[in-house]
């Protein structure tokens, strides 16, 4: 496969906002989006977005995982970015008829068709920098994806930021680009400069989320995240990987959590820390780095727990295990 969201489907589902109400929904070429230069998502960046999976299951069946959260969580961004309010049912029935276009093209396990419903705000306005967009596009692009870990699934090495934060506080739980980029510079440097691959941030020793994934810590039978506030993206995985853990008889614990209790449940050999997020589903911390410092994360490689939710939140998206908590959408 080429690199994880590189390639894309001929065509996608497109709807446009104007005059106070949304288009019909059909099915586009995918390339054909028209801005105007002035578009107030260019300037003003009123832009959020989602992503989710199809999978494909052994009898043949397509099934969307998890759609109706990541619909919601649409619906709050652009909500809370000013943007026009969206037709969630309508959203849904785009991201399946774009799936159903493309049903043969969902690949097999361990491979996924990644969806990417995008809302972005239009009006050629460049004054309204204090003002919202009068007119929108919502689109759903569809990415066939193979296994994340192609290489093989490897610890990852994560610098502990206490200065800065991944974007402001009361951004943290709106999906949108802008959130991402301000990123970008701090994750280029702790690469560059102490070769961790991804930051995570902790302003005032608060641990909060990486660059673009939640962060959850394993402990014996218990797992431990912040609970859910403004400041960091509320994950649709995450949220996934708790209820799994809770059916499996692991006590789930949503609190605070700071940099000195974190290092200091690292050090014992049976802790594991871990990221969720839609692409790798789970992926396994092994080293810390803090002031100058590196400190391993329990036996500093992929621990038992997390293979064991990641494969338990596998096999319900490809149809081996019961579906019990409704997650699967089947489109055909």
């Amino acid at each position: 496969m080429a690199a994880f969201g590189s390639v894309f489907m001929p065509k996608m589902a497109l709807a446009t906002f104007e005059n106070n109400q949304w288009s019909d929904a059909s099915i586009v070429a995918s390339d054909s989006i028209q801005l105007h230069p002035g578009a107030h998502v260019l300037h003003y960046s009123s832009t959020c977005f989602e992503g989710l999976k199809a999978f494909r299951h052994a009898d043949g069946s397509v099934h969307v995982f998890r759609m109706d959260q990541n619909i919601k969580r649409l619906a709050q961004s652009s909500r809370l970015l000013s943007l026009p309010t969206i037709d969630e049912a309508q959203v849904s029935k785009m991201i399946v008829d774009a799936v159903a276009e493309f049903a043969t093209d969902v690949p097999e396990p361990p491979g996924s068709m990644y969806i990417r419903p995008t809302h972005i705000g239009t009006e050629a306005a460049v004054g309204k920098a204090a003002a919202p967009t009068a007119t929108s596009m919502l689109y759903v692009l569809l990415s066939p994806v193979g296994d994340y870990f192609t290489g093989g699934a490897k610890a990852l090495r994560l610098l502990l930021d206490e200065t800065g934060m991944r974007c402001a506080p009361h951004m943290g739980m709106i999906k949108s680009g802008g959130n991402y980029a301000s990123a970008l510079g701090p994750i280029s440097r702790a690469k560059a400069e102490v070769q961790a691959d991804q930051i995570l941030f902790c302003p005032n020793g608060d641990v909060q989320e990486t660059g673009a994934a939640n962060f959850l810590l394993i402990d014996g039978n218990e797992i431990i995240t912040k609970g859910l506030d403004s400041s960091f993206l509320h994950g649709v995985t995450r949220s996934s990987i708790l209820t799994l853990a809770a059916d499996l008889g692991m006590t789930v614990t949503e609190r605070d959590l700071t940099v000195a209790e974190l290092l200091e449940r690292a050090a014992k050999p049976e802790v594991e820390a871990v990221l969720s997020g839609t692409a790798a589903v789970l992926t396994s911390v092994g080293t810390f780095i803090h002031n100058d410092k590196e400190y391993k994360v329990g036996t500093g490689e992929p621990g038992p727990i997390a293979l064991k939710l990641r494969q338990a939140l596998n096999d319900i998206q490809w149809g081996k295990a019961e579906d019990k908590h409704n997650w699967l959408t089947k489109v055909c």
